[in-house]
């Protein structure tokens, strides 16, 4: 199992009822309230908190933190004059959530950021038509930087599903799982994803399947319908002792190859050993070369996950299976490209997709939903 990044799992809960009548309070969004937890419960080790400008600075030019530890995806907490009612560095405010999610903050530091230059670094691009650079652009003045601390997690849809890195650490102990593989996704499963998760599995313990549930774009699956299939699959094609399934409450950023590195540092703080890097990790339309996401791993030697990558791979008729450029020679008509657009338009339309791109199992548990994307 690997360690923690950085070394130590942070842990900043300290849940305890607080009274919030005459406090500074702030309301912030549904993506902080998950930063704030993933702080907490230690999926974003070392983190103690919201960055503060060294750690921001060094992060965008260096793609480290301060202390020369690797981290790629800033995590910051932006606010307004208003919202900030008069807190000044050294003060303590209180941040919460509809949700009920409470948490206390030390503000260290309050800055401003340059948002053209964040988007360059953290996207290479400053196109608005980029959903991360058009969250930056419309990030508030302020920048708050410090430690925080959770008092009160708030209530999540799919909590059934959802391990914290302290858990899932016991849980893999408790199976024997000395090597562990982490999927990311973002989709319902495919034969081709099948095919990945199954050949990295074929040289490690177990597999650690991890959703992303939280804010996506118009257009993608929605969480419930990728949770459902999944649960399909694996109750249907994997031995009930060498996958689990856990989600990740997180918003895509589409930072391509920074945020495989991001993804590739969370599954460490989660115990897992390795992490499948597929074709256009975490990218969005064509801002990103294939396989950037591959690349990028080269920056970071000292990083303590392994990544497991895969390049292009589909279903050869002759072979009669799902393969990759490397082991199949056949090309034109004997192949089957796994188009998530065309596999979209099947299930839109109320069509099971043939054997060779989904299961039918899956296939048939996609399409009782009425409601399969994100409007």
């Amino acid at each position: 199992m690997s360690k923690p990044h950085g070394g130590k799992l942070i842990n900043r809960c300290v849940f305890r009822d607080v009274d919030l009548n005459d406090a500074n309070v702030v309301r912030v969004n549904a993506d902080r309230a998950e930063d704030i937890e993933n702080i907490a419960h230690g999926v974003f080790s070392p983190l103690e908190g919201f960055l503060c400008r060294n750690d921001l600075e060094s992060v965008l030019d260096d793609k480290r933190l301060d202390n020369d530890i690797p981290w790629t995806i800033p995590i910051l907490l932006d606010l307004d004059e208003k919202e900030l009612a008069g807190a000044k560095e050294g003060d303590t405010i209180f941040l919460t959530h509809e949700n009920g999610m409470v948490s206390e903050m030390e503000i260290e530091e309050i800055y401003t950021i340059d948002k053209k230059k964040v988007a360059e670094k953290v996207y290479g691009t400053t196109d608005p038509s980029h959903p991360g650079v058009s969250m930056t652009f419309n990030m508030k003045d302020l920048i708050i930087g410090g430690r925080i601390t959770l008092l009160k997690e708030g209530k999540k849809p799919f909590d059934e599903f959802l391990l914290w890195p302290k858990e899932t650490r016991i849980l893999f102990r408790e199976k024997g799982w000395k090597e562990v593989v982490a999927f990311q996704t973002r989709n319902p499963p495919h034969i081709g994803h099948e095919y990945v998760q199954k050949t990295a599995l074929t040289f490690v313990d177990g597999l650690f399947i991890n959703p992303l549930i939280g804010r996506k774009k118009k257009g993608d699956f929605r969480d419930d319908v990728i949770l459902k299939a999944y649960e399909t699959l694996i109750q249907n094609y994997y031995p009930q002792d060498r996958a689990v399934l856990s989600i990740l409450c997180t918003s895509m950023k589409y930072a391509g190859p920074r945020e495989a590195i991001h993804h590739a540092i969370m599954r460490k703080n989660f115990g897992c050993t390795h992490f499948i890097v597929g074709r256009d990790h975490a990218g969005v339309g064509n801002f990103y070369p294939p396989y950037a996401a591959h690349e990028i791993f080269r920056e970071f030697p000292d990083l303590g996950i392994k990544p497991v990558f895969f390049r292009s791979f589909f279903y050869c008729k002759k072979c009669g299976g799902v393969v990759n450029e490397k082991i199949c020679p056949h090309r034109g008509d004997d192949i089957i490209n796994f188009s998530g657009t065309a596999i979209r338009k099947m299930l839109k339309n109320g069509e099971v997709p043939p054997p060779t791109m989904m299961r039918k199992e899956v296939a048939e548990t996609i399409l009782q939903f009425d409601r399969m994307f994100v409007e």
